[in-house]
């Protein structure tokens, strides 16, 4: 009788159990919220490398309640759009927001006709961001909710908002200063701009979604994670900037490749040539 009234107690707290693992990925989602806001106040206090630090404390809490909630079964439409508005505000107003500060409000000894040209354009530039960071997410909630058009689990179709994000903090936590230089504030803006374009583009980055947490990794990837967290505890500056460019690359440079595979086998009138097969004659 002891056994099977505590099976049938097991059986009744499993719907508890389950009801609270489900706040563990809002819980994540949430300090994603407070990292952006964070990031905010520390942009306009003036405390440039802490809000980069806070954008990337928050891209690892947004990697993970996604993969808490399908480790443990828990996704919710609910948790999506949660995440989503937790997006736009760590990985599109707070970058934005330092764009603009870091890279602009800094600038000295310019005319004030020439730093207002200058701050139009990097306020154009940042929003230009925030807008195309908010139309990409748009986007990607539109197409997961879409069942006739699944989308791929290898790449994604734009460049993610994080990942925009970080290449913006991994810059401004490398070089930390920030930018006083007419010349390197124009090459920002430009920097910015591109990001924008790249979100909204179909350039497809790698999206590290076929990696399957519930199989045991090989030992060697185990190192290099192992070696990786190694890198960025003792040299966060540079091991977090070489990561964000090598993945800011990898879509263009992916892009180039395929143009180059398709139209080296064209002739100069734009047809597909054919490769013709001769037996051997004996």
């Amino acid at each position: 009788m002891t056994s099977i009234g505590s099976g049938k107690r097991r059986l009744r707290d499993r719907p508890r159990f389950r009801t609270g693992l489900s706040i563990l990925p809002s819980l994540f989602t949430t300090g994603n919220i407070f990292a952006g806001y964070y990031s905010i106040a520390s942009t306009l206090d003036g405390r440039y490398d802490a809000a980069a630090i806070a954008i990337f404390v928050g891209a690892v809490l947004d990697m993970l309640d996604g993969r808490i909630a399908r480790l443990t079964g828990t996704s919710s439409e609910f948790g999506v759009q949660l995440d989503s508005l937790a997006d736009v505000l760590t990985f599109g107003v707070a970058p934005a927001i330092l764009a603009l500060n870091w890279g602009i409000r800094s600038l000295a000894g310019l005319e004030a006709e020439v730093f207002t040209d200058v701050y139009k354009f990097g306020w154009l530039a940042t929003f230009g961001y925030l807008i195309a960071g908010a139309l990409r997410l748009a986007r990607f909630n539109v197409s997961a909710l879409n069942p006739n058009k699944p989308s791929s689990s290898r790449h994604f179709v734009g460049m993610p908002i994080p990942a925009a994000a970080g290449v913006i903090a991994a810059i401004v936590h490398f070089l930390k200063a920030p930018v006083e230089d007419l010349g390197a504030s124009l090459i920002w803006c430009v920097l910015v701009a591109t990001l924008a374009f790249l979100m909204v583009s179909t350039v497809r980055f790698p999206s590290f979604k076929d990696v399957d947490l519930k199989k045991p990794l090989p030992r060697a990837a185990l190192l290099g994670a192992a070696m990786l967290i190694g890198l960025i505890a003792f040299y966060s500056e540079i091991t977090l900037l070489v990561i964000a460019i090598i993945y800011l690359g990898s879509g263009p440079a992916a892009r180039i490749s395929q143009f180059i595979r398709e139209h080296a086998g064209r002739d100069p009138d734009g047809r597909k040539r054919r490769v013709e097969s001769h037996g051997d004659v004996s």
